[in-house]
């Protein structure tokens, strides 16, 4: 081909593979001749519903800014280790104990001493009907999720998720096969579900209802009436619900954190998902559990589809199983980190007073986890993007935020911030986000 040459060991002929690196044309038709016959490997059509932008393009913004040097204040990710955040000594010390005899696959349900261990966990907050045979460990809660929407959803079949939510929900849903309807949940009270809006958006394919608490993004702990209305829904319409309660131990002043499991009782099926990510500070660990309740001989077969998906992944990580024991009859650190006086609660405090002392920002005070979910004016920024707002704040003061609409918000006036830097370093963050935004008008590019 004239205009062109290739490696000496690339031969199209040969193979219709071949690496676009090397390519040596000089003009448009000598790419098109080169690319003729050439395989492409594109992704599944079923992660075309697909998202997860907590990690995307804002994220490979941060990462490319950070390989040409600059120092980036990543208040993004849930992710306590960065932070000065460090598992408990008995945690640490249970799992170096017990790396001899991890070395080889567990049942896949989970080391047996574990899974006691979650149960007499729940025991304590009034769930008695479970079984050790009725708990999976799994690789952090993630995996457990994408498992559980495996196992159930058929195309079609509508999974009810939060709106704000924590974007692997919907994912999951998607990737399942399934299609996830998005409830409101209302800022002006307090981020509480919208109880009549979920009932509209139920319909005859409906199968479960996605219950986060403590919330993730919104930092919202449920009250027992909103509990008990979305108990009432399911059991009138049904339904399953999944209660994703990994923050349960992360609440800050009264707030009370009730286990969901504990108003379902016998006659509404409840898959509840918690492990040691956030209030035992070892996100790394991917330790997490899924424990089952309520009426098991109505779902033989849903439970039979998690259990084959459990066998197929052979078992969770060994090592991390041992730390759950050790975990939940421990000490209980957390505790003292959340009070006023605590590290989370004064860090907490700091961030909704001073994000609400911003002209054009205001945020909802969070009961627990630990992020708040900001509301911006989008009339005085002139804000019509907001993952374009995440990432002028990137570029011009080097913090990296999460955009609302990556949490599966349907306007371009919120984002999430991470409250697990120390108050010094808060502080000087949210005075410069007060100063980007001072001056900040997001104008339309015409041209695009």
């Amino acid at each position: 081909m004239e205009g062109s040459s290739y490696h000496s060991e690339c031969d199209i002929r040969a193979t219709p593979v071949v690496r676009l690196a090397s390519y040596r044309g000089e003009s448009p038709g000598d790419l098109a001749a080169f690319l003729e016959g050439i395989t492409v490997f594109s992704q599944s059509s079923k992660l075309s519903n697909v998202l997860y932008d907590i990690r995307g393009p804002v994220l490979e913004e941060a990462d490319r800014m950070e390989a040409a040097g600059n120092r980036i204040l990543k208040l993004n990710i849930g992710n306590p280790a960065p932070f000065g955040f460090e598992a408990p000594d008995a945690i640490l010390v249970d799992m170096i104990k017990h790396l001899p005899e991890a070395q080889g696959y567990s049942d896949s349900r989970g080391i047996l001493s574990a899974r006691r261990a979650v149960v007499q966990y729940y025991e304590t907050k009034g769930i008695r009907s479970l079984d050790a045979d009725d708990v999976y460990l799994g690789n952090g809660v993630s995996e457990l999720i994408t498992l559980a929407m495996q196992a159930l959803c058929d195309p079609g079949d509508e999974i009810l998720v939060p709106m704000p939510d924590y974007p692997l929900w919907t994912a999951s849903v998607a990737l399942s096969g399934g299609t996830p309807v998005h409830y409101r949940c209302a800022e002006d009270e307090g981020w509480m579900p919208d109880l009549e809006d979920i009932a509209a958006k139920i319909t005859p394919r409906t199968r479960g209802i996605v219950v986060i608490n403590p919330n993730n993004p919104t930092g919202a702990v449920y009250s027992r009436e909103t509990l008990e209305g979305l108990v009432k829904l399911a059991r009138e319409h049904d339904l399953l619900m999944f209660a994703d309660e990994i923050y349960e131990k992360i609440t800050y002043g009264d707030a009370e954190m009730i286990n969901l499991a504990t108003i379902t009782g016998d006659d509404v099926l409840c898959l509840t998902f918690s492990g040691l990510s956030k209030a035992y500070r070892i996100a790394g660990y991917r330790s997490g559990w899924l424990a089952i309740t309520g009426p098991l001989h109505r779902a033989s077969s849903y439970i039979e589809g998690i259990r084959l998906l459990a066998n197929m992944r052979m078992c969770s990580n060994v090592p991390s199983q041992h730390a759950i024991q050790a975990a939940l009859g421990g000490h209980q650190t957390i505790e003292d980190l959340v009070l006023p006086t605590g590290r989370l609660g004064a860090q907490m405090d700091l961030s909704a007073r001073k994000l609400n002392e911003i002209d054009g920002v205001s945020a909802q005070p969070a009961d627990g986890a630990l992020y708040l979910f900001a509301k911006l004016d989008v009339e005085r920024f002139g804000i019509v993007d907001d993952q374009r707002f995440a990432l002028d704040l990137l570029r011009e003061q080097k913090i990296l935020v999460s955009h609302g609409r990556a949490f599966n918000w349907d306007k371009p006036d919120h984002f999430r911030l991470v409250t697990l830097p120390s108050v010094e370093v808060l502080d000087e963050a949210l005075d410069r986000l007060g100063d980007f935004l001072s001056g900040y008008e997001q104008r339309v590019d015409l041209a695009a």
